[in-house]
């Protein structure tokens, strides 16, 4: 696979996306509607002093600062930056969302850690349910409107935005957990076979909660023992570790007409972009216009005729 602006290498690892449970199988737009059925509303909670789409002042003193960088001034001021090498990865392979604006609550760490962890930040969204498509939507209010008035804009050209599966919105942890120990345990069981890892090892990262199962694989495939479905490339091409993906936000949706350039331009109009260059589906909700963008520390890397925004740090 051509090796992009937009992908990373650490030690002999390529650093992808995070991949939906529905079919890999395009489905190109046709000129059907989509409809819309509102289902539900969860009413936001009292926002706390510290909102999370406050920027950090970018003469605060705080860990978020560390690399200085534009994108980590736009940081929401209790944002926990990562200090491991795990953690830095897999900011710059997801890290786009974390400057979500419009409305939009972005996640203050880049892993959570458990389900409860999950849940708590779950609860603290104003969020959404919808029918699009014949599917279940759940998303950020902020983040659902915005795709609502996308479809619209869409339909008045002939054109359809819809999901591609069930899962395509909100996702909870253990479907995270469910699709990681999917990889690691077949990969834990072909590389002890094959002798490069010892069978003790194997035991040792079995019995480690997903949490701290990440770093512990990703270490592994710094080695070039990869852990992705056909044991060629990082996980990270597979599924996104547990407590990682975009889906848990609300502000992610995998698109089913994604392969249609006018879809793409309507939903970027409406401020949903893709952040993640081995997730072609992938949108991510993020609330500006494009132009805005570079201003949150966001850069441009274009790939097949595509466009992504990811972090420039």
């Amino acid at each position: 696979m051509k090796i992009n602006a937009g992908m990373m290498i650490v030690g002999a690892v390529i650093t992808g996306g995070c991949w939906s449970m529905a079919s890999n199988k395009v489905s190109t737009a046709n000129a059907a509607s989509t409809p819309i059925v509102e289902i539900s509303s969860t009413p936001k909670p009292t926002p706390s002093k510290t909102s999370a789409n406050t920027p950090t002042n970018a003469n605060s003193d705080t860990s978020v600062m560390k690399d200085g960088s534009t994108f980590a001034k736009n940081l929401a001021t209790d944002f926990e930056y990562p200090t491991d090498d795990s953690g830095k990865l897999l900011m710059r392979e997801y890290g786009s969302v974390f400057v979500a604006r419009g409305g939009a609550k972005p996640p203050s760490k880049v892993v959570f850690k458990d389900a409860a962890d999950v849940d708590s930040y779950q609860a603290s969204l104003d969020h959404t349910a919808a029918q699009i498509g014949g599917m279940k939507i759940d998303l950020q209010t902020a983040a659902l409107k915005a795709l609502q008035e996308a479809i619209a804009e869409a339909r008045t050209r002939n054109l359809t935005i819809g999901p591609r599966g069930g899962d395509s919105s909100r996702r909870g942890y253990k479907q995270t957990v469910d699709l990681w120990a999917s990889r690691v345990g077949p990969g834990l069981a072909h590389w002890t076979a094959a002798g490069k890892i010892t069978s003790a090892d194997a035991a040792r990262i079995k019995a480690m909660t997903p949490y701290q199962q990440v770093p512990e694989i990703l270490k592994l495939e710094s080695q070039q023992i990869y852990f992705a479905k056909d044991l060629s490339k990082s996980i990270i091409y597979s599924v996104a570790p547990p407590g990682t993906s975009q889906h848990l936000s609300m502000l992610a949706l995998d698109v089913k007409e994604f392969e249609n350039p006018q879809v793409r331009a309507i939903l970027a109009k409406h401020g949903w972009f893709q952040t993640v260059t081995s997730d072609l589906p992938h949108f991510t909700f993020l609330g500006v216009s494009e132009s805005e963008l570079p201003g949150l520390g966001l850069k441009r890397v274009d790939n097949s005729g595509r466009t992504f925004w990811v972090p420039d740090i």
